[in-house]
């Protein structure tokens, strides 16, 4: 048969597409870039088999151009069709704006043009299955144009980004790139007549193209890991990241890693990573070590995480590792170094500040104690002082009482009541001073103390309230206390630093009010996810943005010149690094703030 071979590779490029139909049809959650795949191979087969039938009724009476015009829908769209591809294989994702129309246009005036081409022969003044023998129309000229203009956008398009990208994962796209150039290189070739060509030669190209799209499908899985607009995403990440070879070569990295270390690619690209590691001065570096963790990474896809402040440039680095695999075959290892720098700064900071911020803020406070524990004393002095003279005056009574006839029995027994009512009353006085001295010895303590004692809810809250008593009677802010769990359960710690910080809260919320009075402040202590929950709420304005970004992190206030900042950022600093817990809060403006002090319950 005339053309058999031609007719063999155009099967043979046939049911190669059929194969990877059926592949991507039974894939599952398809994506974008499915889904414009799926519409080349369509367009593709269409293309093919018509020119398939052509060849198989070559000796018929059937007219080889009728061929043509049942091809010209896959042939006019294909170059449409690549350019979506291009687009989402870029960006993983696009949305449809309504220029994209307009690349319509053309190919449907083509395919137009060619089944009407009987009537006005503007595409074909004379059909033939060799290049060289046919004669084009004035339109063939325009649809030419068209097809290659857009195919070159989308191949610069696809190399842009693959530049871009020129790492690992770029071997995907490189495979596109290549394939998708064999059938237009050859094309343009025998449209400019500089060889020999049939009107098969181009889709039989596209066999190659299948071949390579193959490659990229089924070894290095393209359609499911989008690889440039991955690269996009990781450019943006604030760790730096490192992708090495099986032989411990560098093969990719993210541009975070170049700017951390000022580096060029060509400095780390298919370096070794060993040879990197020295070579930027890592101090300690244990090559034994990395190596085992590189050795892991090939055996287990689950990340390795290092826990080691690992110094490079006067940074500190945290290393995770994971193995990167494609159905069960290792492709190479995922570097992961996670800067914590300012985590290292902030902690030494903390460590050579804290003993100071803690003096100053204690001695802050003790002037708050020193003013209140005169109010707190006042009453029940004045009481006992009170109920003294009331037993002076029955020791009056009964002395005046002695020897008189008229006074009963009953008498006597009613002054000796009295007498023991007023003693009670003297016991109730001393025992609240007691309690008060205890608390204000308790708080008047160095900070740095750091003495831990077991102590109840119950005895928390009770120093709390002595405390602060004063602030909130002045301020007449009424602290409504909800004990959600059992008041007897225990803490182990600080109690006095732990009742500094509540009572910091406290009074940061009475100061919320600006002197407003008859406003509610809710001290609520409840167990919320296997932690204690110390919720201090009230009802102000509540806090700025700009505190909220800074709030725990420096020393900032809303007091201006009253205040030094100091309070939440130390208790902040006291809760983290005495009771192992936290300290969050939520805000909302015009409604108020809640900070939760969190707390291991198990402590």
């Amino acid at each position: 048969m005339k053309n058999l071979g031609y007719l063999m590779m155009l099967i043979f490029s046939t049911i190669m597409m059929c194969i990877l139909l059926w592949v991507i049809r039974r894939q599952k959650n398809k994506k974008q870039i499915y889904y414009s795949f799926l519409w080349l191979i369509i367009l593709m087969l269409s293309w093919t088999i018509s020119l398939i039938a052509q060849i198989l009724c070559q000796n018929t009476s059937i007219p080889p151009v009728c061929f043509e015009y049942a091809a010209a829908f896959g042939g006019c769209f294909l170059s449409v069709a690549f350019f979506f591809f291009a687009m989402i294989f870029s960006r993983t994702k696009i949305k449809f704006q309504k220029w994209y129309i307009l690349l319509f246009i053309i190919p449907t005036i083509s395919c137009i043009m060619l089944w009407t081409n009987d009537f006005h022969h503007l595409f074909y003044k004379n059909y033939s299955i060799s290049l060289n023998e046919t004669e084009f129309g004035a339109y063939d000229i325009v649809h030419v144009i068209f097809t290659y203009l857009l195919y070159a956008i989308d191949i610069i398009y696809l190399l842009r980004y693959t530049i871009k990208n020129a790492g690992f994962f770029s071997k995907q796209s490189i495979l596109i790139i290549i394939g998708s150039l064999i059938p237009i290189i050859i094309s343009i070739f025998g449209n400019l007549y500089i060889i020999p060509m049939t009107v098969y030669v181009t889709p039989i190209c596209f066999t190659f193209t299948i071949m390579f799209f193959s490659l990229a499908i089924f070894k290095f899985k393209f359609l499911s890991m989008t690889p440039i607009a991955m690269q996009r995403v990781v450019d943006r990440m604030s760790d730096s990241f490192l992708v090495i070879s099986e032989d411990g070569i560098i093969t990719d990295f993210n541009e975070t890693l170049l700017k951390t270390f000022h580096l060029k690619a060509e400095n780390v690209r298919n370096v070794d990573f060993i040879q990197f590691a020295r070579s930027h001065k890592l101090k300690d570096f244990d090559t034994r070590f990395i190596n085992s963790i590189l050795e892991k990474s090939k055996k287990t896809s689950e990340t390795i995480l290092v826990k080691r402040e690992m110094p490079i440039k006067n940074k500190y680095f945290n290393i995770e590792a994971s193995g990167i695999f494609s159905k069960n075959s290792f492709l190479g290892t995922l570097v992961l170094l996670k800067d914590v720098t300012q985590h290292m700064e902030d902690m030494e900071t903390i460590r050579n500040n804290e003993n100071m911020l803690m003096e100053r803020e204690r001695l802050a406070s003790l002037g708050q104690l020193i003013g209140g524990i005169a109010h707190n004393l006042k009453t029940p002095i004045m009481s006992i002082a009170g109920a003294a003279e009331g037993l002076s005056d029955l020791i009056k009574e009964y002395e005046a009482s002695v020897g008189d006839p008229e006074v009963t029995v009953e008498d006597h027994h009613d002054i000796a009541k009295d007498m023991s009512e007023w003693i009670v009353k003297i016991k109730e006085y001393t025992e609240y001073m007691s309690d008060v001295i205890t608390a204000v010895k308790g708080q008047a303590v160095t900070m740095s103390d750091e003495q831990a004692v077991s102590f109840t809810l119950d005895e928390l809250v009770k120093r709390v309230n002595i405390l602060m008593r004063h602030e909130l009677k002045n301020a007449l802010v009424t602290l409504n206390v909800s004990m959600k769990v059992d008041e007897n359960t225990t803490l182990k710690g600080n109690i006095n630093s732990l009742v500094q910080v509540m009572n910091n809260m406290v009074s940061n919320s009475i100061q919320a009010y600006h002197g407003e009075p008859d406003k509610d402040i809710n001290l609520t202590l409840q167990e919320k996810d296997n932690m204690l929950d110390i919720a201090i709420q009230d009802f102000g304005e509540g806090l700025p943005e700009e505190v909220q970004k800074k709030l725990f992190k420096e020393m900032i206030t809303t007091k201006g010149k009253n205040g030094t900042g100091l309070g939440l950022f130390m208790s902040y600093s006291t809760i983290r690094a005495h009771f192992n817990g936290n300290i969050t809060f939520e805000t909302k403006k015009g409604k108020g703030t809640t900070f939760h002090i969190l707390l291991p319950v198990e402590q």
